[in-house]
């Protein structure tokens, strides 16, 4: 059976967008939630994130699109395949004000070219956006 080719994820923060773009595109922003640290070379299409979880990394990101403050996206590495290999997942990260602050949506897709053996990626995914986001919440609350 196929992978599934997409994994979504909505969360609702208590934070205006601005505050929860620049915990996306700023290093110490992402650093703080997505990984332990980060370093932007260029916060534009073309652009790379490097970003690190303590002694793993550099995972090296190639950024898509940059529209402050409503969409971010990349592309990265998939687990599993060796770094020479040119598939990547897409992931878009979407802001929308609400009245009570933003709500964030994550789309990653690209699954569905990966073979049945490489299941492992997209199940670690799926588990990682939701430790990522909660993460993200935890800074965005303790930063308040």
């Amino acid at each position: 059976m196929p992978l599934p080719d997409r994994i979504e994820r909505t969360l609702e923060l208590h934070h205006p967008p601005d505050k929860v773009w620049n915990a996306l595109t700023t290093a110490e922003g992402l650093g703080s939630w997505f990984g332990s640290r980060a370093e932007i070379d260029d916060l534009c299409p073309g652009g790379t994130v490097r970003v690190w979880w303590d002694d793993d990394g550099p995972h090296t990101l190639s950024i898509q699109t940059v529209e402050p403050p409503r969409r971010f996206a990349f592309t990265w590495p998939i687990e599993g395949l060796p770094p020479s290999d040119p598939r990547r997942t897409h992931v878009e990260i979407s802001l929308a004000p609400t009245p009570t602050g933003t709500r964030l949506m994550v789309v990653d897709t690209g699954f569905a070219q990966l073979p049945d053996h490489l299941a492992n990626a997209y199940e670690g995914n799926v588990s990682g956006w939701t430790t990522e986001l909660a993460e993200l919440a935890e800074y965005l609350d303790a930063a308040a």
